[in-house]
C-alpha cells in the first residue's frame, strides 16, 4: 500500500509540474518544432482543397539494399518520433519514408475535411508515387496500424510486407461497448486538452507509470501544436480525426489482408480506445491493444504476432534498440 501511495503521491506532483509549465506555441502545423530529417513537400489537391502533406526521407547510410521501409505514425504521434527507427533501418541499409499524414503535424488541416483511412491511403499512394517509391515495406504504429491495414488492402500489390506496431483498430470499440461520441462532443474534449492531460494519458496507458525525461519532449510538440492563436484548427482537426477512429476500424477485414503481416505488440500497453468513456460496467468488455491483437493475429492470413512482455504503447520511443531488433526480425523472411 505504501508503495501505492508513494507512486500516487510522485505521479500527482509530475502531473502538476506539467500543468504549470509553461507551453511553448508551435503553431498549428509545428512551423517551430524541429523534426531529425529535412523537411520534405507533397502538395496536391484532395475533395477540393490545396493540401500538401509534409514527409522525412532518409536515404541508405550503408551499402543500399533495394528496400524501402515506409513509416506511417499514430495519432498522438508524428513523423518526427520514428527518428530512432529511421536512423537504425538507414543504418542497415534501407531507404525510410516517414510522412506526417493530412490533419496531422506540419501537414495542411483543411476546414471542414472528411478525415477517412480511404482518403489518406491514396494520399500516402501518390506521396510514395512522387517519392519514386515502389514497393515497400509499411510500417504503421497505434492509429498508423489502421491506415497500414487499409493501405494494404487497397493497395496490396504496392506492400512487400506490412508490420503494425501495437495498432488500433483491431476491435471495434463501438461495439464492445463504448457509446458514440458526435463531433461536437469531440471538439468539446479537445478544448479542454493540454501538456497536462497529454502527459497523464500516456503515462497510464502508452509507459505503464514509468516516466522518462525523453518523453516530454513528445509533450511539448504535442501540447505546442493547441497553445497558439490557430490552435482551435488543430482542435477540429483533432476532433475530427477522433471520429474517424471510433468510427472505421478494421477488425472486420483482417482476413481479407493478402500480403506477409507481422504484428509487434508491447504487452504492457493499456491503451483501449475510448474506453474510459464506456459505462463502467461495459468497460472490461473494451479489449486493449495487446488482448486485441492476440485474436486478431489469429484471423490474418499467415501473420506472425511479437511480443515485447516489457515494453508498452510505443517501443520504438521506449526502447528503440529493442524494438528495431524486433522490426529487422520482423522484416526477415
Amino acid at each position: 500500500m505504501l508503495r501505492r501511495f508513494s507512486f500516487a503521491l510522485a505521479g500527482a506532483a509530475m502531473l502538476s509540474g506539467a500543468a504549470t509549465a509553461q507551453t511553448v506555441p508551435l503553431g498549428a502545423d509545428l512551423e517551430r518544432f524541429d523534426y531529425p530529417a529535412p523537411v520534405r513537400w507533397f502538395e496536391t489537391r484532395s475533395q477540393g482543397h490545396p493540401v500538401r502533406m509534409a514527409f522525412l526521407d532518409w536515404p541508405a547510410t550503408a551499402t543500399p539494399n533495394g528496400t524501402t521501409v515506409v513509416l506511417l505514425h499514430g495519432k498522438n504521434f508524428c513523423a518526427a518520433t520514428w527518428g530512432d527507427t529511421a536512423r537504425g533501418l538507414a543504418a542497415a541499409g534501407y531507404r525510410v519514408i516517414a510522412p506526417d499524414q493530412i490533419g496531422f503535424c506540419k501537414s495542411s488541416k483543411p476546414d471542414g475535411y472528411q478525415y477517412s483511412f480511404h482518403a489518406m491511403a491514396a494520399l500516402t499512394a501518390a506521396l510514395l508515387d512522387g517519392a519514386g517509391a515502389g514497393k515497400v515495406v509499411l510500417v504503421g504504429h497505434s492509429t498508423g496500424g489502421i491506415l497500414a491495414t487499409r493501405f494494404a488492402l487497397l493497395y496490396p500489390a504496392r506492400v512487400a510486407q506490412l508490420v503494425l506496431v501495437n495498432p488500433l483498430g483491431l476491435n471495434d470499440t463501438l461495439s464492445e461497448g463504448v457509446p458514440y461520441t458526435d463531433l461536437g462532443r469531440l471538439r468539446a474534449e479537445e478544448a479542454k486538452t493540454d501538456a497536462a492531460s497529454i502527459k497523464a494519458y500516456q503515462l497510464r496507458n502508452y509507459y505503464h507509470g514509468d516516466w522518462r525525461p525523453g518523453y516530454d519532449r513528445w509533450v511539448a510538440m504535442l501540447a505546442g501544436q493547441y497553445a497558439g492563436p490557430d490552435g482551435d484548427r488543430v482542435r477540429d482537426a483533432q476532433a475530427r480525426l477522433s471520429d474517424m477512429i471510433q468510427t472505421q476500424p478494421v477488425a472486420a477485414e483482417l482476413p481479407r489482408l493478402a500480403v506477409p503481416t507481422t504484428l509487434i505488440i508491447g504487452q504492457r500497453d493499456l491503451t483501449a480506445f475510448r474506453a474510459t468513456s464506456a459505462p463502467a460496467a461495459q468497460r472490461g468488455r473494451v479489449r486493449t491493444v495487446p488482448q486485441a491483437a492476440e485474436v486478431a493475429v489469429g484471423r490474418i492470413p499467415r501473420a506472425r504476432l511479437i511480443r515485447l512482455d516489457d515494453l508498452g504503447h510505443s517501443p520504438q520511443v521506449e526502447a528503440p534498440a529493442v524494438f528495431l531488433r524486433a522490426l529487422r526480425s520482423a522484416m526477415t523472411p
